[in-house]
Order: structure tokens, then C-alpha cells, then sequence
């Protein structure tokens, strides 16, 4: 009875070493395979925004060659070629649709009742009819606004903070200053920027994708001139103009 007792003490420790060492061997499998499944999520997000497609039992194969020094069945010269062909095949295909898209928002925008299309393409609606005098492009304004996107999605307003904005008109997108340039003080319009007047094939940051028709409501309050002024405008040179796309949001 000593000798079991003695042996069964000596079992239950490696028994239990034995168990922590599955239970890491678990905790490393469990680590692997989330980090495999993140590094997938990552590579396919990148692909997804691409606008590729995959055969994912290929996709695996080749990764499974690389990663485990097997036999692929391409060079990498040749398959590198066939990546930036495939790239370069998907963003014609993405631009081709975003401007297909954008033609057809503007020219079914353009038949609506009481939509105006200007020579430059631009597009708006008189929602009020203010009396006041119109300003040009070396003034200053100050109005409230609000900038969606043609689904409705909102990227900037100026009735966040209930504040409006002082924006010169020489340093914003072409848009912009053309329409704002068609209204008179008091006037409340809403305006519709093709994207050649806007940020065009780059966009603008993660907010307004390429080839986007711009939609501004903007109220135009006064024009400003030196003397009633606040110079508390956040708008400079480097602020919504068509060469600083990412960095131009309005009302940044």
C-alpha cells in the first residue's frame, strides 16, 4: 500500500506536467491559427478594396509553396507580373464604374425639376432666393453648409458646432467658388459638384472616394469684407483646394 501511495504521489505531478504541456501545445495552436486567420483578414481586405477576386484553394497553394519551400508552379518574375497585371486590369474596371456611375447620377440629377446645369457642368437648386449682393472670387463669406456624398453620407458641416464658417473663395475646390458665386446674400441653394470640380480621380482621404459629385446645402450668411471680419477663418492656402486633396476636407 506504501509503494502505491508512494508511486501514485510521484504520478500526480507528472500528470499534471503532462496536462500543462497540452494545454500549451492548445494555447499555442489557438495563437497560430488567429494570427493565420488576422494575416487573412488583412491580405483579403487589401484585395477586396482592389476589386479582385480569388480561387482560394490557388491562393493557398501558392502561399503553401512559398512558405513551405515547395515546387511552385510559376516563377516568381512571372508571378509577380501576373499580381501587377491584375491590379492594374482592376483599377481600370473600379474608375471605369466610378465614372460611369457618376455620369449617370448627374445626368438623372440634371432632368429633376428646377435643377440648373451651369456650362461647367456644375448642377443646383435655389431653395431661397436671397436679395442681397452676389460675391466674386476674391472675397471672403460666411456661410453655413453641410457636404454629403450622393448617398446621402455627410463628410463635413458647419452645423456641428452651430457655427459658421469665413471661407475665401480664391483657395476652395472650383465648385466651390462657382457656386457660391451664383448666389446672393441670404440666398440658401444646394449644389451639386461634379468631381472634375471637386478632388476628381484622387478623392479625398478615407472620406470622399474618387470620382464623387460633391452635394453642398449652403446658406450664404454675408460677405466679408477687412473691417467686419473675425480673421478666426481656419481656411488657408492649403485647405480645400483641388491640389491638397487629402488634406482639404471643407471646414477643416
Amino acid at each position: 500500500m506504501k509503494h502505491f501511495a508512494i508511486i501514485f504521489c510521484l504520478f500526480i505531478p507528472a500528470l499534471a506536467l503532462h496536462a500543462r504541456a497540452i494545454r500549451e501545445e492548445v494555447e499555442l495552436a489557438e495563437e497560430k491559427a488567429l494570427t493565420s486567420y488576422s494575416f487573412g483578414m488583412a491580405v483579403g481586405a487589401d484585395l477586396k478594396q482592389a476589386g479582385l477576386e480569388m480561387d482560394y484553394a490557388a491562393f493557398t497553394e501558392g502561399l503553401k509553396a512559398v512558405m513551405e519551400g515547395g515546387e511552385p508552379r510559376i516563377d516568381q518574375d512571372e508571378a509577380l507580373e501576373i499580381v501587377q497585371n491584375a491590379f492594374e486590369a482592376a483599377m481600370i474596371r473600379q474608375t471605369t464604374e466610378l465614372q460611369v456611375r457618376e455620369a449617370a447620377f448627374l445626368a438623372e440629377n440634371g432632368e429633376r425639376p428646377g435643377i440648373i446645369t451651369t456650362e461647367s457642368g456644375l448642377q443646383y437648386e435655389v431653395f431661397e432666393e436671397g436679395s442681397g449682393p452676389s460675391p466674386d472670387l476674391n472675397d471672403t463669406v460666411r456661410v453655413h453648409y453641410e457636404g454629403t456624398l450622393t448617398n446621402g453620407t455627410i463628410f463635413d458641416s458647419s452645423h456641428l458646432l452651430n457655427v459658421p464658417e469665413e471661407i475665401p473663395l480664391n483657395v476652395v475646390i472650383p465648385g466651390w467658388a462657382e457656386g457660391l458665386q451664383l448666389m446672393n446674400v441670404g440666398s440658401k441653394y444646394r449644389i451639386y459638384i461634379p468631381s472634375h470640380l471637386a478632388y476628381g480621380e484622387r478623392g479625398a482621404g478615407q472620406l470622399i472616394p474618387p470620382y464623387s459629385t460633391l452635394v453642398f446645402t449652403i446658406e450664404l450668411i454675408e460677405i466679408i469684407s477687412p473691417e467686419t471680419g473675425t480673421g478666426e477663418s481656419d481656411f488657408t492656402e492649403n485647405d480645400f483646394t483641388i491640389e491638397e486633396k487629402e488634406e482639404s476636407l471643407p471646414g477643416e
